[in-house]
C-alpha cells in the first residue's frame, strides 16, 4: 500500500488524465493531492481515484495501489454505496416531469400488492421517500443476513414486504428528517415494478446508457470485477462485495472514475443532457435537515444542499462494507468532485476542501499496534456531561468507542495514549494520573473538545447505574438462546464484558444493574436472565419498547 512520498502530478503513473491534456494537469489542487496521496500512504485508504472539474477543465486523478500492485485510474471499478440514491432520485424525477405521477403521489400506488404504513391518515409518498422524511426507519427490523459481509444479498421482496405489513410508523411521514436506507430501497423498489423492469434494467435504460457511462451497473459482472479495487473493511481486512437485494435503489451501483465524470458534469448542469430537467429537480432544496440551532442545511430529491459563507454544496456521500465515495459540486457549477475509494469511512472532508478552497483540509493519521495489555488500560466509562458518556471497549485486538445510545465504532492508535475513528473526523486523547492510570480522555470532533472523566460505573437510559459482577457469574450466561424461529442471542464475555449478540445484529456490551439483570446503552432495552429450581440458567427475556420476549437457552 506504500507509494512514493513525492507529489503524483502530471505524467505520474498513478495518474489518469481524463479531458485535459497532460501538459496542463493542474485540476486537482496540490493541497488535495498532498492529501490524498498521505491517505494511501497510511493505509487508510489502498486506492483511492478522484475526479475533479473546475470550470471547464476535468481530470481523473488516482493514488495509491491495487492488489496487484498497479495504480488505480479512470477504469477501476468501486462500489458507490449510498451515491446510488442520487441515480434513484433522478429515476423518480424523469418520472415526475413525464407526468407519470407527482412527488405526492402515494407509494402504495406503485405497489398495490403491498400493505404500506401510513399514520394519521398520512400515506409515505414518493417525495417523502426522495425527501428522507417517510418515517421509515434507517434499516428493516426483519434484516437478519445469512451472511454479515454481504448483509443485504438474502433481502428479498417478499422480506420487505413483510415488514412493512408489520410496522407501526412512529411519526407522521412527513414530520421529520430520518435518513432510511430501507425508504430508498423502497422507493427503487417502487420505480422499477412500476416500469415493469427490475432496478438495474431501469437505471441503465434512463441513465447509464444515456450518458454513455459502460463502466457502472448494479450486477458485478466478470468485465467490472475483473477491474474491481478489492474493498477494505474498517479494520483494513479484505471486504466482500455488497449486493443489495430487494434494496438495490439504497446502494447497489458499482462505477468509476471516468464513467462517474460524465455524471457529475450533467450533474453541474455543464453537460447537456436530455436528464438536466430532471437532474436539477433533484437538486432543488425541499427540506430542512439542520440538527442544531443554525444549521441551514436542507435536501432536495437525495441530494443534500450544505450551506456555507462561500457558497452551497450540492452533495452526497457513500459507503458499504468496504467502500466509500462522495460525490458533490458548488451550486454555482463551477467546480466538482467525485471520490471513490476502497476502504470504509466516507472522505467527505476531503471531497469539500477540494470544492472550497477554505475548507480545513482533513488530518491523516496512522495507525500503529499496540499491545494488548496497554490496550485494556483503556476500556472504561467515561463521563462526558450528565447523562452522557463515552464506553471504551475490547474485542480481540481492536478498540471500541460508543456513546450512549449510539452504534459502536472501532478507534485505531497513531500513538501511545492517542486514537482516531476512521468512519468520522474523530480523535480521543487519553490523560493519566500521576501514578500513570487511564483517568481522563478528550473527545475532539467538529471543533470541539470534550474532556471527559473515567467513571467505575456505567449508566443506563434511564439512569440506573452498572455493578460488577465475578467473573465467573458473567461465564455462567455463556450460551445461545432461541428467540424466534432462525433469530437467536449469542452471549459471549470478552475480556471481563459481557456481550449480546442477535441473528444479523453486532454484538453489543450488556452491563448488570445485579445479578441476572442487564442493560444495553445502544438502545432502550434490558436483558433478565431466568433460573430453574436449580439455579441453571434456563432462558433470557428481552424487555424493548414495552414488549418482552422470552428465548429459552439452547442445549
Amino acid at each position: 500500500m506504500k507509494s512514493s512520498t513525492r507529489l503524483m502530478l502530471g505524467a505520474a503513473l498513478s495518474m489518469v488524465l481524463s479531458t485535459v491534456a497532460a501538459a496542463n494537469p493542474a485540476v486537482l489542487p496540490a493541497r488535495i493531492a498532498k492529501v490524498a496521496q498521505q491517505y494511501t500512504e497510511a493505509g487508510v485508504y489502498p486506492a483511492m481515484v478522484i475526479v475533479m472539474v473546475d470550470g471547464d477543465r476535468s481530470q481523473v486523478v488516482g493514488f495509491g495501489k491495487l492488489a496487484d500492485g498497479r495504480a488505480p485510474d479512470g477504469d477501476t471499478v468501486f462500489e458507490i454505496g449510498s451515491v446510488t440514491k442520487t441515480f434513484t432520485a433522478l429515476l423518480l424525477a424523469q418520472s415526475v416531469l413525464a407526468a407519470e405521477f407527482t412527488l405526492d403521489t402515494p407509494v402504495a400506488t406503485l405497489l398495490p400488492e403491498f400493505r404500506m404504513p401510513s399514520r394519521n391518515g398520512k400515506p409515505i409518498t414518493l417525495g417523502l421517500l426522495a425527501e428522507q422524511y417517510s418515517g421509515l426507519p434507517r434499516l428493516p427490523g426483519n434484516l437478519r443476513p445469512a451472511d454479515l459481509g454481504d448483509p443485504y444479498a438474502d433481502y428479498g421482496r417478499d422480506r420487505l414486504k413483510a415488514f412493512l405489513a408489520g410496522y407501526a410508523l412512529p411519526r407522521d411521514p412527513g414530520a421529520a428528517y430520518e435518513y432510511s436506507n430501507l425508504g430508498f430501497g423502497l422507493l427503487g423498489d417502487a420505480l422499477a415494478q412500476h416500469a415493469h423492469l427490475t432496478y438495474g434494467e431501469l437505471l441503465q435504460r434512463e441513465v447509464l446508457t444515456p450518458l454513455g457511462m459502460r463502466s457502472s451497473g448494479v450486477e458485478l459482472t466478470p468485465a467490472l470485477r475483473a477491474r474491481l479495487a478489492p474493498g477494505h473493511d474498517e479494520r483494513g481486512q479484505l471486504a466482500k462485495h455488497w449486493q443489495l437485494g430487494a434494496l438495490g435503489g439504497a446502494g447497489a451501483l458499482l462505477s468509476s472514475g471516468a464513467d462517474m465524470l460524465p455524471y457529475l458534469l450533467a450533474s453541474m448542469g455543464q453537460r447537456k443532457t436530455s436528464l438536466n430537467a430532471a437532474m436539477a429537480l433533484t437538486h432543488t432544496p425541499r427540506r430542512d435537515i439542520g440538527k442544531e440551532d443554525g444549521d441551514r442545511d436542507r435536501i432536495g430529491l437525495a441530494w443534500m444542499i450544505h450551506h456555507t459563507p462561500q457558497g452551497d454544496v450540492v452533495w452526497h456521500n457513500g459507503e458499504t462494507g468496504g467502500y466509500s465515495s462522495f460525490i458533490g459540486f458548488t451550486s454555482d457549477g463551477r467546480r466538482g468532485a467525485v471520490i471513490l475509494t476502497n476502504a470504509t469511512g466516507a472522505p467527505q472532508e476531503l471531497g469539500f476542501a477540494a470544492l472550497l478552497p477554505s475548507a480545513p483540509l482533513p488530518v491523516v493519521h496512522k495507525a500503529i499496534a499496540l499491545p494488548s495489555a496497554q490496550l485494556d488500560a483503556y476500556v472504561g466509562q467515561y463521563m462526558i456531561a450528565p447523562g452522557l458518556a463515552l464506553n471504551v471497549s475490547r474485542r480481540d485486538d481492536q478498540l471500541f468507542a460508543q456513546a450512549v445510545g449510539q452504534g459502536a465504532f472501532p478507534i485505531f492508535a497513531s500513538a501511545p495514549d492517542a486514537f482516531f475513528a476512521k468512519v468520522a473526523a474523530i480523535t480521543i486523547d487519553f490523560e493519566r494520573d500521576a501514578t500513570g492510570k487511564i483517568d481522563a480522555l478528550t473527545l475532539h470532533q467538529g471543533g470541539v473538545d470534550r474532556r471527559a472523566r473515567r467513571t467505575d460505573t456505567v449508566t443506563a437510559l434511564d439512569g440506573a447505574r452498572s455493578v460488577p459482577l465475578d467473573p465467573a457469574v458473567l461465564h455462567g450466561y455463556v450460551g445461545r438462546y432461541a428467540l424466534a424461529l432462525g433469530v437467536e442471542f449469542a452471549i459471549t464475555v470478552e475480556h471481563g464484558q459481557l456481550y449480546a449478540q442477535l441473528t444479523g445484529q453486532a454484538a453489543y456490551p450488556v452491563y448488570a444493574t445485579a445479578a441476572d439483570h442487564f442493560f444495553y446503552t445502544v438502545v432502550d432495552a434490558r436483558l433478565d436472565f431466568e433460573r430453574d429450581a436449580s439455579g441453571r440458567i434456563v432462558a433470557l427475556v428481552l424487555h424493548q419498547n414495552g414488549h418482552e420476549q422470552r428465548a429459552p437457552r439452547q442445549q
